[in-house]
């Protein structure tokens, strides 16, 4: 990646954009101007990065001129205003939020799995909800070799993904429990200390949480498989960073636990810690800071002559959404599509 380019991140103040600015400086992507965009509470903040002080400011549309890429993880509404206006300015947009992950000509892509769908984007690229995109990881090489018939998925989320004031409740929530003080919920709807909620985003009409039905739907898209049958039972666990789940899949074509191993193992995007006899499988903490999907309790599903069981671990911050959303940056990149974006901007403004 030869060529520099222009970088906006919008809610560059949250806690996705600041694990945005930790990973481009971490795989040195390649910045030529950064400008840093969030809303008016924010305006006189100063941000560092690669020892330069970079001011905060709210964005307008003047932002986005000269922009080539634009790292959005500023919530579902902000990024409906504004990422049609920084795609008409000529900048490729990714986008953290669900404002577009299933809209049928926005590709919704995790690298590994689905980079091809990249060479025809319109400007906006979805990044898919954190949860799918660990899933999808470790789901697209077993369906390579032996077909998916079936998915069923637990989750056990971590607080981080309902954002930093969640992070400082469950701290804050922890600690007057010990000492006995009344804590009443403010970000979620139960106590979260030394607690689990089965409730994560609103309930539809099916009794599906509307985040379990992204990972239904979102996995559908990626993997290809439209009518793929997957459910899935989303949690929220006492955990600062990091999501878990709990994965059963059935096959068409059988694997031995050894076999699902060897085929996991060989994707550079997963790592297998499965040793049980030495206490060797992902927990949360291992997966804080790290980049790899972390997969261990492969074993034979006992209701299934073709299933398997697999436990499933990554930082939710950096897999599912930093660390994608600059894969996708530098895919972009490498394969010279940010000019598609240019040409829209050119055909809207004539």
């Amino acid at each position: 990646m030869d060529r520099r380019v222009t970088v906006a991140i919008l809610g560059a103040t949250g806690r996705v954009g600041q694990e945005l600015l930790k990973v481009l400086e971490q795989r040195d992507f390649p910045v030529d101007q950064l400008k840093l965009l969030a809303s008016a509470r924010s305006k006189d903040t100063t941000v560092t990065f690669k020892g330069k002080d970079y001011a905060v400011t709210e964005p307008t549309a003047e932002s986005f001129k000269g922009v080539d890429i634009v790292l959005s993880s500023a919530g579902e509404a902000i990024s409906k205003e504004w990422v049609p206006i920084a795609v008409e300015q000529g900048a490729v947009v990714i986008d953290n939020t669900n404002a577009y992950r299933m809209e049928p000509m926005v590709p919704l892509v995790v690298p590994e799995v689905n980079a091809h769908v990249l060479h025809k984007h319109n400007g906006i690229i979805a990044n898919p909800n954190c949860s799918t995109a660990q899933l999808v990881v470790v789901l697209k090489p077993l369906h390579e070799a032996a077909g998916l018939e079936r998915v069923i998925v637990s989750t056990y989320q971590s607080v981080s993904g309902a954002g930093k004031e969640a992070m400082d409740e469950l701290e804050q929530q922890t600690r007057a429990t010990l000492n006995d003080q009344e804590f009443k919920p403010q970000v979620f709807q139960r106590q979260i200390a030394f607690n689990l909620i089965p409730h994560i985003d609103k309930f539809l009409d099916n009794g599906y949480t509307k985040e379990e039905m992204k990972v239904v739907n979102e996995s559908r898209k990626m993997l290809e498989i439209p009518d793929l049958p997957i459910t899935c039972t989303a949690v929220r666990v006492p955990v600062v960073i990091s999501h878990s789940e709990s994965v059963t899949v059935d096959l068409k074509r059988a694997l031995s636990p050894a076999q699902a191993r060897e085929i996991l193992a060989d994707s550079p995007a997963i790592e297998v810690w499965d040793n049980p006899d030495e206490a060797l499988y992902p927990t949360p903490l291992d997966a804080v800071g790290e980049d790899p999907v972390y997969v261990g309790r492969i074993r034979r599903d006992t209701s299934s002559q073709t299933g398997l069981n697999l436990w499933v671990v990554a930082d939710n911050l950096r897999i599912g959404a930093a660390l994608n959303a600059v894969r996708i940056a530098e895919y972009l990149l490498k394969h010279n599509l940010l000019k598609q974006a240019a040409k829209i901007a050119d055909s809207a403004a004539k």
